[in-house]
């Protein structure tokens, strides 16, 4: 049964414990539940673990709770731009359990499916399969990997319905859909709240039966870790266009014979 909630902290009250497992969606600071993720740092839980494809960078996104030394274990495909996130690392103050971002996606997957391992080639003889259970499949050796369920799942959508259905946009079609099932409890935060029936059923991506509370997301900065941009034509050719006068003004004058 979905319930409706007017702030992020209201949200998540009764669901946040010290020690818990996080399930957060987002890529970096893409598609992220941010008013979530601020409400988490406020509440104050300790030891936490995070599963998330990386943890956002300094100030920003799960680097919040990084910052906070809330975070005990994450879960990720990569260190990302966090630099507060390498050091406690690199410092043994954060335990990391460094994932393949395919076979993170498949974890996740695989706990909303209710599918408690599978087994991947991917990993097999590095350093992430070791003390694994190892099979061998038509000759081929594989890992075994463990299926992700969270005591919490943290999810941002572009619209939902009263109904608890969630459609996401561009990015946000990351990491969102499956952390959506994997959580034993799904907060869901989104920028438009419609009411049951308007959503199209052939455009929902995250089925309401996920979905136990929902909070309409604030308006804010949508936040990017790098902007790398090119010229546009037109750009371009007022550049070449500036070049070429620089260099008939440094050219010297002809003098008339």
């Amino acid at each position: 049964m979905l319930t409706m909630y007017t702030d992020a902290a209201e949200a998540l009250a009764g669901t946040l414990t010290d020690g818990m497992t996080l399930a957060v969606g987002g890529f970096g600071l893409s598609g992220i539940p941010a008013d979530l993720i601020d409400a988490v740092r406020d509440s104050g839980v300790t030891g936490l673990t995070v599963a998330s494809n990386n943890m956002g960078i300094d100030g920003k996104g799960l680097g919040v709770l990084i910052e906070a030394g809330q975070v005990a274990k994450v879960i990720a495909s990569y260190v990302g731009e966090n630099r507060l996130f390498a050091e406690q690392y690199l410092a043994g103050r954060l335990e990391v359990e460094f994932t393949p971002q395919g076979t993170l996606a498949e974890r996740l997957r695989a706990g909303g499916a209710g599918i408690p391992a599978f087994y991947t080639k991917t990993g097999v003889g590095t350093l992430v399969a070791e003390g694994k259970p190892h099979e061998t499949f038509d000759g081929e050796l594989y890992v075994r990997e463990r299926g992700i369920v969270a005591d919490v799942a943290l999810v941002h959508a572009h619209t939902a319905d009263t109904a608890g259905n969630l459609v996401y946009r561009y990015t946000a079609r990351n990491f969102n859909p499956i952390v959506a099932t994997a959580g034993r409890i799904t907060v869901a935060e989104a920028e438009h709240v419609v009411p049951a029936g308007e959503l199209d059923p052939n455009h929902i991506v995250t089925p309401g039966v996920y979905v136990q509370r929902l909070v309409q997301a604030t308006d804010r900065v949508k936040h990017i870790e790098q902007t790398t941009t090119r010229p546009r034509p037109q750009a371009e050719h007022r550049q070449d266009q500036h070049r070429q006068d620089q260099q008939l003004q440094t050219q010297p004058s002809a003098v008339a014979g």
